[in-house]
Order: C-alpha cells, then sequence, then structure tokens
C-alpha cells in the first residue's frame, strides 16, 4: 500500500477509533447487566480498562499528526472555559437552586435530561442500588474511583475533541477533513455536531451548549489541543465535585 494512503488511513482511524470503542463498551455493558451476564460491579472496572484500551489506540494511531502543538497563548483561556463549562454543567442541578427555584429545577430535569418527560432515577436522590454508586470509593475502592477521574479528563476528554471537532464537524462539509483548517465556520455542520454531541450525553442540553463552547473555541483558535484542555478541565473539576459531594449521577 502506498505509503502517503496508508497515513490517510491511519490518520482517520485515529480520530475515530478510540471514540467507536468507548461508545461501544457504553452500549455493552447495560446488555451484559439485563442479560444476568455481569452486575453494576462491572462498570469501574471496565471503565478503566477501556481508559487505558483507548489510550493506548490514540497513541499508537497518532491522529495529532495533521495539527500544531498547544499554543501557550490559549492555556489560559482553554482553563477559564473549561472551569466556566463545568459551572454550568452543575449549577442547575444544586439543592440551593431547588431549593429557591424548585419548579425550574424540576423542569430542568424533567426535558433537559434523557429521558425526556420523566424525572432521571438520580433525582432528586441517588437511589441505593443505583450502577452510579458503584464509582464511588466505599464501593469501588479509590483506586477505581480515581481511574474514572483519571479517564473521564485525560482520555475521553482529549477523545471526544479530536472526533467532534477534529473529525465530525469538518468531516460534513470536506471528506478530506485534516486538510480543511481548524478555524473555518459552517453553520451546518457545526449545528450537527453539536446535537451529536449533546444526544452522546444523559444531559443533553448542557451536552450542547458544552459542544458549541469547545466548537467555537476551537474554530476561534484553530487550535484542537487547547479545547482539549479545556473539555479536560470541565470533567476533571465535574469529577472532583461528585466524589466531594457524593453527587455521583453525574457520572
Amino acid at each position: 500500500m502506498d505509503t502517503v494512503q496508508k497515513n490517510k488511513r491511519v490518520i482517520f482511524a485515529g480520530h475515530i477509533v478510540p471514540f467507536l470503542v468507548w461508545i461501544g463498551v457504553i452500549f455493552l455493558l447495560p446488555v451484559l447487566e439485563k442479560s444476568g451476564l455481569a452486575n453494576s460491579c462491572i462498570y469501574p472496572w471496565a471503565y478503566a480498562v477501556k481508559s487505558v484500551i483507548c489510550a493506548a489506540l490514540f497513541i499508537w494511531l497518532k491522529p495529532w499528526r495533521v495539527y500544531s502543538t498547544l499554543k501557550s497563548r490559549n492555556i489560559l483561556p482553554a482553563l477559564l472555559i473549561g472551569v466556566g463549562v463545568a459551572v454550568i454543567w452543575i449549577v442547575p442541578e444544586l439543592p440551593q437552586i431547588g431549593g429557591s427555584f424548585p419548579a425550574l429545577q424540576d423542569f430542568y430535569h424533567c426535558w433537559l435530561i434523557m429521558p425526556p418527560a420523566s424525572l432521571p432515577a438520580y433525582y432528586p436522590e441517588l437511589p441505593p442500588g443505583h450502577s452510579s454508586w458503584s464509582y464511588a470509593p466505599q464501593y469501588a475502592g479509590w483506586f477505581l474511583t480515581v481511574m474514572k477521574l483519571i479517564g473521564s479528563s485525560c482520555v475521553i476528554a482529549v477523545i471526544e475533541e479530536f472526533f467532534f471537532r477534529g473529525f465530525l464537524y469538518r468531516w460534513q462539509s470536506y471528506g478530506k477533513f485534516w486538510l480543511q483548517p481548524l478555524n473555518e465556520f459552517d453553520m451546518q455542520p457545526f449545528l450537527i455536531m453539536v446535537v451529536v454531541f449533546g444526544m452522546e450525553h444523559d444531559r443533553w442540553f448542557m451536552g450542547m451548549v458544552a459542544g458549541a463552547v469547545y466548537g467555537l473555541f476551537v474554530i476561534m483558535r484553530g487550535d484542537i489541543w487547547a479545547a482539549a484542555l479545556a473539555h479536560g478541565v470541565t470533567n476533571f473539576l465535574l469529577g472532583l465535585y461528585v466524589i466531594i459531594t457524593q453527587q455521583y449521577g453525574f457520572w
């Protein structure tokens, strides 16, 4: 096979394969649990294993070869954006908001979180035995809880940016997506990318907000690594919030 053609295929695979493996595990685990082949204890172990495997795939395929390195001028904006997205992700579900605006918070949980028209299982309180509890250190142990934190902030955050902002957005309008500049704005592909990113999350509305913010940041700065840094900061802060407050419904 021609070396150039092989490199193109590897670049293509590097943007999508780690993400597809990650998503595949997400869909597989509930099937195994419902069929009786596994229980909720498998979730933290599966998360740790897929974090290692997907990180290894990403490193092996090296999709970053078609991008410049993180620009120093983008580090501070990325950190601020990461903090900002974490705040807007958490605030609507704070107990203080529920105490002051109960009807508004009920609407948020009922209509802006999957599935629509019904309250999620973790609201107003995560029930005992819910699979999200399996990530808590008192059940999983600190090793697996920390692996969840690392995987969410250092692995999937990067993989999602390369898939959604690096690949999906540009591929819609230009097949050889790696040749299209990151800083070109195209409304229809942008909106599709935002919607798909939002639908990947149970909190679909906040997922769309985050997808729009990260997407615009990439377009404005032309720096995929800056968006990955912002995304990683968001996930890290959200994970710390979960561990400190025991709000494992976020996980």
